[in-house]
Order: C-alpha cells, then sequence, then structure tokens
C-alpha cells in the first residue's frame, strides 16, 4: 500500500521518499519503483531510504506509515528521534496503530485503506483497480479533523485516489477491521468455496457482536457501498493473476509473519473484554499464526479442516 500510493504522489507531480527494507529497498535503489496498472506499467524513479537517517526533514513532511501492523512498533522505535516534527498517517489495516503511534507522535491520522495491491517481488507492486486506485478515508486521531488533513486529502485526490476527509474515521476503519476478518480464511484456505465463505461470515458476525457490545461504532455495508461506489473496481493487468489479500501475500513470501493477531486477534481481545466467545476468530488467529512461522504456503488447509478446527478437533496434527 505504501509504494501504491507512494508511486501515485509521484508520479503526479508531488514530493515523496519511499522507506522501505531488505530486498525491496536495494531493488527500489537500483531500478526505481515499477507499479503496474491496468492502464499500463509505470517506471517512476521514486527516491528512496532506510529510514530518518538518510533524510534531510522539513517542516511540512508528512510520514505516512504503511507496514503491517506486526511491524508497526519496530517502525515507530526507527522514527521516534523525530516523532516531534512530523505528523504522521497510519494507512494500515487493524485498529491499534493510530493509539501505538500517538505514544510517540503528537498529530496522529487514520487513514481507513480501500486499495486493493499486490507486492510478491522486490520493487514491483500491482495495483489492479480503477477507474480510481483507491479510497482513503482520513481524519485526525482519536477523531476530527483539520487543515492538515485537507491538504493531504487534496493531494492524493490529483493522484487516482478518492480521499474523504471525516471526523470519526476510525468508524471506517473498524468496519474495515470486519471485512478484514477473512484474509486469514484466504491465506490458510488458499481461496474461497461455500465452507469458507461461512467461515468469513460466522468470523464477522462474532466480529460485529463484540463491536456492539463494546460500544464502538463502525460503518455498515449500505454506507461503505454508497462511497465505493463504481470508484474502485478490480480489473486486469497484463500477464498478472491476482492470488489474495495482505494475510494470503505474506504466506507466499514467507515473511514469517501475518496480521493475525490484529485483525481476528482484535475480535479475540474484545470478546475476553466482554466475555463474548469467539471461536471462529480465536481458531483463524491460531491457525494463521502457526501457518507463518512454519513458512506454510497459501491454501495448506481445506476449508473443512479450518471449520473442523473451530469446533475443537484438530487438523492435520498442527497443533496449538
Amino acid at each position: 500500500m505504501g509504494a501504491t500510493i507512494g508511486g501515485r504522489l509521484y508520479e503526479s507531480g508531488h514530493e515523496v521518499v519511499l522507506v522501505a527494507r531488505g530486498a525491496h529497498l536495494e531493488a527500489l535503489r537500483d531500478r526505481g519503483l515499477t507499479l503496474r496498472t491496468p492502464d499500463g506499467t509505470l517506471k517512476l524513479p521514486v527516491p528512496v531510504a532506510a529510514g530518518p537517517q538518510e533524510l534531510s526533514l522539513r517542516a511540512d513532511d508528512v510520514l505516512v506509515l504503511a507496514v503491517k501492523t506486526q511491524d508497526t512498533q519496530a517502525a515507530l522505535d526507527a522514527w521516534a528521534p523525530v516523532a516531534d516534527r512530523l505528523p504522521l498517517v497510519c494507512a494500515q489495516n487493524g485498529v491499534a496503530n493510530e493509539r501505538m503511534a500517538l505514544r510517540r507522535f503528537r498529530d496522529v491520522y487514520g487513514m481507513c485503506v480501500w486499495l486493493p495491491s499486490t507486492h510478491l517481488e522486490p520493487g514491483e507492486v500491482v495495483a489492479p483497480c480503477g477507474p480510481l486506485t483507491g479510497i482513503l478515508h482520513l481524519g485526525r486521531y482519536p477523531h476530527g479533523t483539520d487543515d492538515l488533513a485537507r491538504a493531504v486529502s487534496a493531494d492524493l485526490e490529483k493522484s487516482s485516489f478518492a480521499a474523504p476527509v471525516v471526523p470519526d474515521v476510525m468508524r471506517w476503519k473498524y468496519a474495515k477491521l470486519l471485512s478484514n476478518l477473512g484474509n486469514a480464511v484466504e491465506a490458510l484456505c488458499g481461496g474461497w468455496d461455500d465452507t469458507a465463505a461461512g467461515l468469513l461470515e460466522r468470523a464477522k458476525a462474532e466480529g460485529t457482536a463484540v463491536l456492539d457490545a463494546a460500544g464502538i461504532p463502525y460503518a455498515g455495508v449500505e454506507e461503505q457501498a454508497a462511497v465505493r461506489g463504481d470508484l474502485v473496481s478490480l480489473r486486469p493487468v497484463d500477464s498478472f493473476a491476482r492470488g489474495g489479500g495482505s494475510s494470503w501475500q505474506s504466506l507466499t513470501r514467507g515473511t514469517g509473519s501475518v496480521e493475525a493477531d490484529w485483525l481476528n486477534g482484535e475480535i479475540v481481545l474484545l470478546g475476553r473484554l466482554h466475555g463474548i466467545p469467539v471461536p471462529v476468530n480465536e481458531t483463524l488467529r491460531r491457525l494463521a499464526n502457526r501457518a507463518a512461522r512454519d513458512r506454510r504456503a497459501p491454501g495448506s488447509l481445506e476449508p473443512a479442516q479450518v471449520a473442523a478446527a473451530v469446533e475443537g478437533r484438530d487438523p492435520v496434527g498442527w497443533g496449538a
């Protein structure tokens, strides 16, 4: 998501520096960013850095954090020396990042990211949606709007995004959390059939139950659909077959970690706090973490095996 947002901003004439790690960093330094879209492939010589030590910050710079939540603390640690000088936008799934960031950064903004994208090869990202690349609701954390949010929105809307500025951005992020509960299903099962779709619906039902019990508001399905309209839909990209979302990609790349603690795990946490059983999300969290630790590929389990695990039966001896 970070490379897609940064690449589109750079393409539209804005000053951007990408921050990356490992092989992705080296590829970006060697040959720039390859951003593949339904309208063609862009080769973008976006400047890149490994961290704040390689940058000379200016008064109007904004830091956009786009790592997965399991990597947020390390990123915040890296940027802590300049935290008093930078507003921070959390362009991330889950709902825990903004609170973590607010301990370090005075000005924190949430961003609800409806931005399908795929990153499997260093230096390359596929953004397969059109006519816009994504929809990015933006607002101050924990609530409110301001001139900076409106300025960031204006830049994004010149760069193939819709970027509504809203006073209740976390309401949108909790709605996105409910849809992201299926990330673990897709990663474990490799795709969707009736059983996998049923697991997602059960996970979402648990999620809405604990959000309601906690008194946490979230945007409804009809409200989300009205905003999305026909602005963002998957379109063909030459020689690219989309495999899956962020957790599917983590297993495909063999990263050793996955977001499940911060997606399904958020529902588990709220369930425990409010005394509501959430066996589907507990099982998905446990199995997705195990798959990531074991470097298992997407589709390592049949949907029926995951369903059996929800009922307390151990699938194929994976254990805890």
